[in-house]
């Protein structure tokens, strides 16, 4: 799948779950894209909206403030109807259909039919930044932070971006593996795409949201 145009994107409005993480560097990524954005903290926050961005942070942590809120029940509802929805790093394993080394009591949505190891890439001491083959275009930047490792993809599974790793001082072994990938209406990302200027990622996300 090629990388979006760099024209504009039908008006919309998109959530950012705002219970932990970086919340604002997503909303000013969607600002940057021209779209409107509004927090979600409650399930009728989702009302009305054409998608979720699920940010970065804690997985374990956002796992449980989504099921004490409410959240976890109603946007699983949300994403079988085929609400679109974008994940970044603990977003990408909330939306995982396996998570390797996590609580055993952590819930994730399997809307994506990956496998993916928390922390795979190593703890903060190891974080990163890469620059990755991203469609026709020039080489997208990317950072990574405490970032899941992707073990495994399923057959539905399109994979837009990949990450060269060196190996040793890594949980991840050397070689490449999937960094950005889409299945349907949801698009999930090892990095943070909202900590660079490049907005193609969320510029994608948002053509997806116009789209559905």
């Amino acid at each position: 799948m090629s990388a979006p145009t760099d024209g504009g994107v039908a008006a919309t409005t998109i959530g950012v779950l705002d219970l932990q993480g970086d919340v604002r560097e997503h909303v000013a990524a969607l600002r940057d894209v021209g779209v409107e954005s509004r927090p979600v903290k409650r399930p009728e926050d989702l009302d009305g909206l054409a998608g979720l961005i699920l940010p970065g942070g804690e997985s374990t942590t956002l796992s449980m403030l989504l099921s004490s809120t409410g959240l976890f029940d109603a946007l699983t509802e949300r994403l079988n109807d085929g609400f679109p929805v974008l994940g970044t790093c603990a977003g990408l394993v909330l939306l995982a259909r396996e998570v390797l080394d996590g609580r055993p009591d952590q819930r994730s949505f399997g809307a994506v039919d990956v496998v993916v190891r928390r922390n795979g890439f190593g703890r903060q001491v190891a974080s990163f930044e890469t620059e990755l083959e991203f469609g026709e275009g020039p080489r997208l930047p990317a950072v990574f932070i405490r970032a899941p490792f992707v073990v495994s993809v399923g057959a539905t599974v399109d994979v837009l971006a990949k990450v060269r790793h060196r190996g040793p001082g890594l949980e991840a072994p050397a070689g490449e593996s999937p960094a950005l990938l889409r299945q349907g209406n949801v698009l999930a990302s090892c990095f943070h795409p909202e900590l660079t200027s490049d907005r193609r990622v969320h510029r994608l996300f948002a053509e997806m949201c116009s789209a559905a």
